[in-house]
């Protein structure tokens, strides 16, 4: 199935804006929202074909969201991409546990996320 739109998931209007100028001029639609609670709500009312997903959010954290969505029977075909500042390998590790497809460290390279928005699809 082709990655049409995206929900993308951080607190921080700078990198919300970022990543959908990023995307919308790679032709993906863009669907945001500012924090966990808020991704999950999206999640079920958007259905997105991939959600990138900040982890350092006031509420419900990126981990915990994940973890919702990812057991969550509306939504856990949605892959999810981790794009968080916690670069440690446990982070990593914590974060495919909750059931994200991929992880990546900010600053996000963003011809290395539309190669991995590529292999998804």
């Amino acid at each position: 199935m082709p990655i049409k739109k995206i929900l993308v998931v951080d607190d921080s209007p700078t990198e919300r804006f970022a990543l959908t100028e990023v995307l919308t001029a790679n032709g993906f639609e863009v669907v945001s929202a500012e924090n966990g609670e808020d991704a999950v709500v999206k999640s079920k009312a958007e259905l997105p074909d991939l959600i990138l997903m900040d982890v350092v959010m006031p509420g419900m954290n990126g981990y915990q969201a994940t973890r919702t969505i990812s057991r969550d029977e509306a939504t856990r075909a949605i892959p999810i991409i981790i794009c968080t500042t916690k670069g440690q390998e446990t982070d990593r590790i914590w974060g495919m546990r909750q059931g994200a497809h991929d992880y990546l460290v900010k600053p996000i390279d963003h011809a290395e996320l539309l190669e991995r928005i590529k292999g998804l699809g």
